[in-house]
């Protein structure tokens, strides 16, 4: 946003560009792409936490113990407490490996000619990275299928998703990265740790949350999730 900006820099309110469109409706187009494509990716990675660990009670419990060490039950949990929620991040890793939100990275070409794990690819070529498949190897992860937040607290704690390791790269890595990810991550922690603080949780049978997948751009749950929320706090905080 800022190099935009100052590429309009100087420029009155209202003042057409090459292509007929004034400054300020680029400005408003361009952030509103970024907040909506944020949203949908957001809700898509929300959904998938909430199945998972309402497919596994042991880690909701967890969560909440870490909440109740952290910030107790007199108050609402705050965006300064998420640095100390570190099982929570755990977990949000976990289901960004096995449920990246855009499955397929955004094409990329090649710049040059290169050679990749014996494969010739030509300079022009068009690109797109599987992550859900990098995200499951079996080379690189151990019950790659499985939900096992505590890898990233023991043989994987120092993986981060913000492109720096490419075994886990669900918002992408280099000069492509998803701008959103600043926003994302913290809205993501926030959401979950106020939802669990607040709200104890159960499935509405004894039966796991069915975990089908629907195709498309992001990877959206096929069916609704439902759930029975039961409040853990003091009454006076949910005026």
């Amino acid at each position: 946003m800022d190099i935009m900006l100052s590429l309009f820099d100087g420029a009155s309110n209202n003042q057409s560009l090459p292509n007929g469109y004034d400054t300020d409706v680029v400005i408003k187009s361009t952030c509103l792409s970024v907040l909506t494509g944020a949203a949908d990716t957001s809700i898509v990675t929300l959904t998938w936490a909430l199945c998972l660990i309402l497919n596994n009670y042991n880690v909701l419990e967890r969560i909440q113990d870490e909440l109740n060490t952290h910030v107790g039950k007199q108050r609402w949990v705050e965006e300064s407490d998420l640095k100390q929620l570190i099982y929570l991040q755990a977990v949000i890793k976990e289901t960004l490996r096995l449920y990246p939100a855009a499955p397929l990275g955004v094409p990329h070409e090649a710049i040059e000619d290169c050679t990749i794990n014996g494969y010739h690819i030509q300079k022009g070529t068009r690109i797109l990275l599987n992550i859900a498949k990098i995200h499951r190897d079996p080379i690189v992860w151990v019950e790659p299928d499985k939900f096992k937040p505590e890898r990233f607290l023991t043989s994987h704690k120092d993986i981060d998703v913000k492109g720096n390791n490419f075994e886990l790269i669900p918002f992408s890595s280099g000069r492509r990265i998803c701008p959103g990810i600043s926003l994302g991550l913290p809205t993501i922690q926030l959401t979950l740790a106020s939802l669990f603080h607040s709200f104890d949780m159960r499935r509405l049978s004894n039966e796991p949350i069915e975990m089908t997948e629907s195709s498309g751009m992001t990877n959206i749950k096929a069916t609704p999730v439902q759930a029975l929320l039961i409040p853990r706090l003091a009454s006076n905080l949910y005026g």
